[in-house]
């Protein structure tokens, strides 16, 4: 009996080892590909994909022309990247080295022009080329990723926000956030609060509720074994734990924000319960 193979579903760095093409550096986008706008932070050091978005939109949206909230005296009316047919990607693909052929350096022009690593094992099936879609991201493990990095920065969690030192520094060099920059008192860095962030009452506050939080036989985990009072922080939830913090949980937690920042977190949560329930 043969069983075909419609796409493979995996997480991120599994989708580069299925691929062939490296999601690592800065051409680790496999939909823009070479023609990416990730740039590398001056002092942060890494990769950021920020402000890609916008070349996405609708020509007409008013985030093209906006100067101010997205990369500072920046418009962007660039076209989205092209979508290859299959017969352009394999005509890509179809000289790269397999991996049985154990390619000994890696191939010229490499996180240049490229980031191809090797030539799938799945291009010896005779229908893969004809595939729309050949791999799938596993929607749980990017909701967990998603909801750390919120979660973490918005309880301002030592050593696991996003918001750290390196990060205002960059701020200032791409964007108009004047009310968040560094500064210095008696030689000292001093890093503004950050109105996105809670202070510890608000975070011990927000431990208590979901300690004391009582939920229906198997639709989740014992969150209150998460809490940590003193701090003021939840540490050790698994996948199944940060999905359902993510999708139903995570607008309560987090109301007394502002709304400005209260609401794109409510579209995030939202977002990612459609995703979801489509599947």
């Amino acid at each position: 009996m043969c069983v075909p193979l419609m796409w493979t579903i995996n997480d991120f760095p599994a989708y580069g080892m299925l691929s062939g093409w490296s999601t690592a550096g800065k051409l680790a986008c496999p939909c823009c590909m070479e023609d990416t706008k990730a740039f590398r932070l001056k002092h942060g050091g890494k990769n950021s994909w920020f402000d890609c978005h916008r070349r996405f939109l609708p020509n007409d949206h008013e985030f093209r022309r906006n100067t101010s909230a997205f990369m500072k005296n920046q418009t962007d009316f660039e076209d989205p990247p092209a979508t290859l047919s299959p017969e352009e990607m394999w005509h890509r693909v179809r000289d790269l080295p397999k991996v049985t052929d154990s390619p000994s350096s890696k191939i010229p022009s490499y996180g240049v022009t490229h980031n191809w690593t090797k030539q799938s094992i799945f291009w010896e099936l005779p229908y893969w080329k004809h595939n729309l879609l050949r791999h799938n991201l596993d929607v749980m493990h990017i909701e967990k990723n998603f909801f750390d990095n919120i979660f973490n920065t918005v309880m301002d969690i030592n050593n696991k926000t996003k918001d750290n030192l390196k990060a205002r520094m960059d701020l200032k060099e791409y964007c108009r956030r004047s009310e968040l920059y560094l500064t210095y008192l008696n030689n000292k860095i001093q890093k503004p609060k950050a109105s996105y962030t809670f202070t510890m009452d608000e975070k011990r506050e927000i431990c208590d509720w979901v300690k004391n939080l009582k939920m229906p036989d198997g639709y989740a985990s014992n969150l209150s074994r998460c809490v940590d009072m003193k701090e003021g922080k939840l540490m050790s939830m698994k996948s199944h734990d940060c999905h359902i913090f993510m999708e139903s949980l995570m607008l309560i937690a987090f109301k007394s924000l502002h709304d400005r920042i209260w609401k794109p977190i409510t579209e995030i949560s939202l977002f990612s319960k459609s995703c979801v329930l489509a599947h």
